[in-house]
């Protein structure tokens, strides 16, 4: 609870600071407060959609909530942000996530 506390504090004077939401929205997953960090997640790449990180976390996350669909979505966006962006590792591991998603 320490480090949720802490983020929080730092986020007062950065309020859109991409990384210190990003490991809110982790903090409170680590809480079982998966729908907090789906949110946290999604307003981030309003602000921010080249954040490619925060597509395999937020497929994770809705697959946590049994939201196949959104997790596929996410998936699917986050792969082709990863092909312009030239990431290759980033793009492998979200075309594994959805195969196993697919495949499931």
């Amino acid at each position: 609870m320490q480090r949720l506390q802490q983020i929080q504090e730092m986020l007062k004077s950065e309020p859109n600071d991409s990384f210190l939401n990003y490991a809110l929205a982790l903090e409170f997953a680590k809480s079982n407060e998966i729908n907090k960090s789906i949110d946290l997640i999604n307003a981030l790449l309003e602000r921010e959609p080249t954040y490619l990180g925060a597509y395999y976390q937020l497929g994770q996350y809705y697959e946590q909530t049994n939201d196949t669909k959104m997790a596929m979505d996410t998936y699917s966006k986050g792969i082709v942000l990863a092909k312009q962006q030239n990431n290759r590792k980033a793009e492998s591991e979200l075309k594994e996530a959805l195969f196993i998603l697919q495949d499931g």
